[in-house]
């Protein structure tokens, strides 16, 4: 992952796009501060693959939530900027899962784990996150997981 937002960044330059280059910089610069966090923390080598999907993930919602913002205070530019930086964040993201396989994904969890009251929903939010990130919006996915133990 790291190699591709590196190749890009490259490319950026060599094109002479600089909205785009700016954002790359910023996911580099993200990645290295989770880095230095993760060392000073657990002695570790550094953000995982995982880790650093969680990251971008992160990184569009800020997008998201600044875009809106700028659409209520008619900031129209500012906004489209906004989207502009998703769309290049989300190139590093491996594609979302379909509704029909997300639910898939949580009940092939669910039976792995062999959950089967709430109190398991940790377990297999962590699971679906170790397995799924940035494939999956969690938030959206916690209902159904919700519905899955209580109902199974």
């Amino acid at each position: 992952m790291r190699e591709q937002i590196t190749s890009a960044m490259k490319q950026a330059m060599k094109d002479k796009d600089a909205a785009r280059l700016s954002v790359l910089r910023l996911i580099n610069a993200a990645i290295k501060d989770r880095d230095i966090a993760l060392r000073t923390e657990e002695g570790s080598e550094g953000a995982s693959d995982a880790e650093i999907l969680q990251l971008l993930g992160k990184l569009i919602k800020q997008r998201e939530e600044s875009a809106t913002s700028f659409e209520e205070a008619g900031r129209l530019d500012s906004a489209e900027r906004e989207r502009a930086e998703i769309l290049t964040i989300r190139e590093f993201l491996p594609t979302p899962l379909t509704a029909e396989e997300a639910d898939a994904a949580v009940n092939e969890i669910v039976a792995e784990i062999g959950a089967n009251s709430i109190k398991d929903m940790g377990k297999v939010m962590g699971a679906l996150k170790e397995r799924y990130a940035g494939r999956m919006d969690f938030g959206k996915v916690g209902p159904k997981v919700k519905d899955a133990l209580t109902s199974g």
